[in-house]
């Protein structure tokens, strides 16, 4: 069966500089935002799960994802008609360490497409190869992270968390090998590739490489296309004029790269307070995974709170230092948009608009965490004091081990009238400890009932709230193992299956509520449910 004629508008590699030598020698990249090098082929692709919702986005029918013409596109062995296979290059603060020139190491945009509502889509296949960027690694990536990474880069989507897409999991018919934990045992892996979808794959990293090549130039025409083709509205009635021509005609100044800077920050704020909402800990936050757009990206060693825990990071690479641990990831935004800054500086004459820009961050985090309050809680608005109301529950639940999406899901049908742990109670990890924390968990429900009696909403309407705030399945850690599992046995059924509840994860659901129980004791430990690495 023929694949859809796409249209594709690569303007990334139209209308910036790219690498003169081309295929994936690992090298030193200059005054290059980008190399071009062909997907190496599989011997076997196999499409394993598609997303039905970015597949209808970009004009795919069931039929098409079925033929085994699309496995051969989306496994990189074939090209449609339009596609201008490049990897990108950038640099990153890792760890809060420069780390010079990092790139795309596995992973090849194949090009921007235009869908039939006009909306640009880059398609990325991770896993496709070697690239210039590639490093120490092959270029590959295994069945296990490719799971992963499909099935959050979804779930986060249909949680209403800023997010990559995911089009295709496609098997490659051959091993990886991989040290997935850094200690000495390297096994082979079945191998895969995902095709991540976005309008853009920006990220800070773009703008610091140039930076700090002192190459103004290249940073400067960065900075032009990102805010021409990614952030349109910021030209107004403009945007639509060619690039060249805006440029020559002075329409980038200080005022459009702050308001620019701006919106990034603010974007970016809004995206982490999603982040402590839903229970998402993303687990490297370098800038290098930083979207310009405020998008979720690069989804690695992340994982999801289960008692709550603000310490808890699932990066084994991160276990001494914690540097990305739940509880601290606006503080990281806020520096990785820090050294965003610092690159941008030479754009402007003074650091006032970037100082503006990081003072917007702070002011829109704190809005938007008084909105989570809100939604959580199931008030009509945050109120002062509500904030050290929460302080207060979470420190008990981190205290008393408690599991915190069943707590807030639960909390929604608490009786204000006779406030009691019962509702709550599926949610505990640790009988004892429930019985150490009960009093002044109980204590903490009278004064929230006492604070909903001073609240607009009626019952109904908290409920309501609530739940849409507060999700009843979330991706945690130990389900994607099990689906993991039973891909490698050479079952991949748990992977759409498992991405089916997740397309609904604030409905109810009957019949599936096991997906919404607690992490079982055999995981709380295991690989792949509670720590995880880089290796993928």
């Amino acid at each position: 069966m023929d694949l859809p004629r796409l249209h594709f508008d690569n303007a990334f590699v139209r209308e910036l500089p790219g690498d003169p030598e081309t295929g994936p020698r690992v090298r030193q990249v200059a005054g290059a935002v980008w190399s071009r090098v062909m997907p190496t082929p599989v011997q076997a692709p196999t499409l394993l799960a598609h997303s039905r919702e970015v597949a209808e986005e970009l004009g795919f029918t069931p039929g098409q994802l079925a033929s085994p013409a699309f496995a051969e596109v989306f496994g990189g062995n074939t090209l449609l008609p339009g596609m201008d296979p490049v990897a990108s290059n950038y640099g990153g603060h890792q760890f809060g360490h420069w780390a010079g020139q990092l790139g795309d190491g596995r992973a090849i945009s194949l090009g921007e497409c235009i869908t039939a509502a006009g909306g640009r889509r880059e398609l990325q296949l991770k896993g496709a190869g070697m690239t210039p960027y590639s490093r120490s690694a092959d270029g590959r990536a295994v069945l296990r992270s490719s799971i992963r990474e499909f099935l959050c880069s979804e779930a986060m989507h249909h949680l209403g968390v800023p997010t990559t897409r995911a089009l295709s999991l496609v098997s490659t018919g051959e091993a990886v090998v991989r040290d997935m934990f850094y200690d000495g045992h390297p096994a082979p892996e079945p191998g895969a590739i995902v095709c991540r979808v976005a309008p853009s794959f920006l990220r800070f990293g773009h703008f610091e490489l140039p930076y700090a090549a002192g190459d103004l130039e290249l940073l400067r025409r960065l900075a032009d296309f990102c805010i021409w083709r990614d952030f349109p509205h910021l030209l107004g009635a403009r945007a639509a004029e060619p690039l060249d021509a805006l440029r020559r005609a002075g329409a980038f100044d200080e005022t459009r790269y702050g308001d620019w800077f701006e919106e990034v920050c603010v974007r970016t704020a809004r995206t982490v307070a999603h982040w402590m909402r839903v229970g998402f800990v993303h687990g490297v936050l370098n800038t290098d995974n930083m979207s310009i757009l405020g998008l979720t990206i690069d989804y690695g060693p992340y994982g999801w709170i289960d008692d709550f825990d603000p310490d808890w990071t699932p990066n084994t690479t991160d276990a001494q230092g914690r540097r990305y641990r739940f509880g601290w990831q606006p503080r990281v935004a806020h520096w990785n948009l820090s050294r965003l800054a610092q690159a941008l500086s030479p754009l402007f004459g003074d650091v006032a608009p970037l100082q503006a820009g990081l003072d917007r961050y702070v002011e829109a985090w704190q809005a938007a965490e008084r909105e989570v309050v809100a939604g959580k809680l199931g008030l009509a608005r945050c109120r002062d004091g509500d904030l050290a109301l929460m302080e207060r529950l979470q420190a008990l639940m981190q205290s008393a081990q408690v599991d915190m999406a069943i707590w807030f899901r639960a909390l929604a049908e608490l009786d204000p009238a006779q406030p009691s742990l019962t509702p709550m109670a599926d949610g505990f990890y640790d009988a004892s400890l429930r019985e150490a924390h009960a009093a002044d968990l109980e204590q903490w429900l009278r004064d929230y009932a006492l604070r909903l009696r001073d609240d607009p909403l009626d019952a109904a309407a908290r409920r309501a709230r609530m739940r849409a705030s507060n999700p009843k399945y979330v991706l945690r850690n130990y389900l994607a193992q099990q689906a993991i599992d039973q891909a490698a046995a050479g079952d991949p059924s748990g992977i759409a299956d498992l991405l089916e509840v997740m397309r609904r994860p604030y409905d109810e659901q009957p019949g599936r509520e096991a997906h919404a129980a607690k992490r079982p004791d055999w995981a709380r430990s295991r690989a792949g449910c509670s720590m995880l690495s880089c290796s993928s």
